[in-house]
C-alpha cells in the first residue's frame, strides 16, 4: 500500500530533524532550509538519510532528546506512520485501513474498479516483496518531505458582469414629434431662402463639374462628401478645385499615386487616411461598378472611409432622389438636442430619432438647410441677426438662435442693434 500523499509543501519534519543532529554531533551542516527545500551538505554523499529504516519510537524519541517539540506535520506523520505499522497484511493487500486525515495530507482516492484489473494480471506477492513494497512506501514518503511540490494558487473568479443591454432601434414614423416644430422648421426654411451660407457654395452639391457627364458628376459627389469629415466647406472646396485641376475621374485618381494624391488633399483634416480610401474606393468602383460609385446606401457604406452621412447625402445629390436615411452631421446633432427635438449622445443616435418622426418627404432637404443655418449662427452672426431682425417672426426668430447657443444681447450690443432686438424680443 502507497501512503496517501501530502497535500502541503513542507520540509519541516527532515530539516528539523537534521537541524538537530547537526547541533548534537556536528557532522551536518544545513546550508539552507526553507519552504521549498533543505539542502544539506554531507562528508559523505552516499551516507543515506537518518530518516530512512529508523522506527517510529526511535524517531520519536530522537526528536525528543534534541529538544524539539513534536507537533504540527511532524506529530501528524509519526501518528501517521504509528497507523499504517499497526496495520495487517490483509490492510495492506486491500487498503481498507481508516485514512488519516489532516491539513497536512490528503484522504486517499482508491480506485477499486482500476486495482481489481490490475490484480488480474499480478501474482500475489511474497512477504519479502510486502516488506519491500512497504520500506519503499515509506521511504517515498520521507522524500516527499524533502521534495515538497508548489501550492497551486486559485484562479480568481470571473467577473460576472451582464452584458450591456442592446438598444431598441427607433423604427421611422414610430415617435410623436415635438410640439410646434413645423412652425421652428418654417422658420428656418424663410431665414435660408438666400442660400449663402458656406454649405451653398462649396458642399457636395455645389463643388461638382456636371459638364463632365453623369458618372463623374457621381464620383465627385462622393469625393466632396469624404473630404468634408472633420473639415470646413471652405477648405472643401479649395481642396475640390484642386483636384478637379489635376483630373477628378475615377480613372485618373486610381492611377494616381499616393503621395501625389496626398498633397492635393494636404489641407483637409486627416488626410493621410482620407487618401488611403480614396484610392481603396477607386479601385473597388473600377474594379467592381464598372467606373460608376455603387447606388444604395449599403453598398456606399461598404467603401472605406464613409458613413451613414455620405452614403444618404450621396443618394439624395449623386441619384436625385429619396434617400434612404437621414444625414447627419455635428451641426444638426448639436441644434437638434439644444431644440429638445431629440435626445441623444451621437450623430448618429440622432439621425435615428430624428427619422422616428419627421416627415419622409423632408429627409432630403433636412440636412442643406439646417446645416446651412448652423453654420450662419456659429460663424456669420451679424448676417443671422439682421435676418431674424427682418424675417416674418422676428421674435420668434431671434429666440430661436438664441436657443442654439447664439448670445443675442451680447453680439446686439455690439452691432448697436440693442433696441431693434429689445423690440422684437417683447413681441
Amino acid at each position: 500500500m502507497v501512503m496517501p500523499p501530502f497535500t502541503r509543501s513542507q520540509s519541516t519534519l527532515v530539516a528539523t530533524f537534521e537541524k538537530g543532529e547537526a547541533s548534537a554531533s556536528g557532522s551536518f551542516n544545513v546550508v539552507d532550509v526553507g519552504p521549498s527545500s533543505a539542502v544539506m551538505s554531507t562528508p559523505s554523499r552516499s551516507r543515506p538519510s537518518p530518516l530512512v529504516n529508523m522506527k517510529v519510537s526511535e524517531l520519536k524519541s530522537k526528536l525528543k532528546s534534541f529538544n524539539l517539540p513534536v507537533t504540527g506535520v511532524k506529530l501528524d506523520l509519526i501518528a501517521r506512520l504509528e497507523e499504517y505499522q499497526s496495520m495487517s497484511a490483509s490492510d495492506h493487500e486491500t487498503n481498507s485501513c481508516r485514512p488519516l486525515s489532516s491539513k497536512y495530507f490528503a484522504n486517499p482516492t482508491i480506485n477499486a474498479t482500476k486495482d481489481a484489473t490490475h490484480d488480474k494480471d499480478v501474482k500475489t506477492p511474497t512477504n519479502s516483496t510486502k516488506s519491500t513494497a512497504t520500506s519503499q512506501a515509506l521511504n517515498q514518503d520521507l522524500t516527499d518531505l524533502q521534495t515538497p511540490t508548489k501550492k497551486s494558487k486559485k484562479s480568481p473568479a470571473k467577473s460576472s458582469s451582464k452584458s450591456p443591454r442592446k438598444r431598441t432601434k427607433i423604427e421611422p414614423g414610430s415617435l410623436k414629434p415635438p410640439p410646434n416644430w413645423e412652425k421652428l422648421y418654417s422658420l428656418v426654411v424663410e431665414l435660408r431662402s438666400d442660400r449663402t451660407a458656406p454649405v451653398d457654395t462649396d458642399g457636395a452639391s455645389a463643388l461638382p463639374e456636371k459638364h463632365l457627364g453623369e458618372i463623374v458628376y457621381r464620383f465627385q459627389v462622393l469625393i466632396a462628401l469624404m473630404l468634408s469629415s472633420q473639415t470646413k466647406d471652405a477648405l472643401v472646396g479649395e481642396t475640390m478645385r484642386a483636384l478637379q485641376s489635376h483630373g477628378l475621374t475615377v480613372q485618373n485618381i486610381h492611377k494616381t499615386e499616393h503621395e501625389v494624391l496626398n498633397s492635393l488633399i494636404g489641407k483637409v483634416g486627416f488626410h493621410n487616411n482620407k487618401t488611403k480610401y480614396i484610392k481603396e474606393a477607386a479601385d473597388i468602383i473600377l474594379t467592381q461598378y464598372n467606373g460608376d460609385i455603387p447606388s444604395t446606401a449599403e453598398e456606399l457604406m461598404a467603401l472605406p472611409g464613409v458613413g451613414p452621412k455620405m452614403a444618404y447625402i450621396v443618394e439624395q445629390i449623386a441619384f436625385d432622389r429619396p434617400p434612404s436615411g437621414i444625414g447627419v452631421d455635428t451641426h444638426m446633432h448639436r441644434m437638434f438636442n439644444d431644440l429638445k427635438w431629440v435626445d441623444s449622445t451621437t450623430p448618429e443616435g440622432t439621425r435615428e430619432a430624428l427619422e422616428g418622426w419627421l416627415p419622409k418627404e423632408k429627409w432630403g432637404e433636412v440636412n442643406v438647410l439646417w446645416v446651412g443655418f448652423g453654420q450662419e449662427v456659429q460663424q456669420q452672426k451679424e448676417k443671422v441677426l439682421r435676418k431674424a431682425l427682418g424675417c416674418s417672426a422676428p421674435g420668434e426668430a431671434l429666440r430661436l438662435i438664441q436657443k442654439l447657443r447664439l448670445d443675442v444681447k451680447k453680439e446686439g450690443k455690439r452691432l448697436g442693434l440693442e433696441e431693434e432686438i429689445q423690440q422684437a424680443m417683447a413681441k
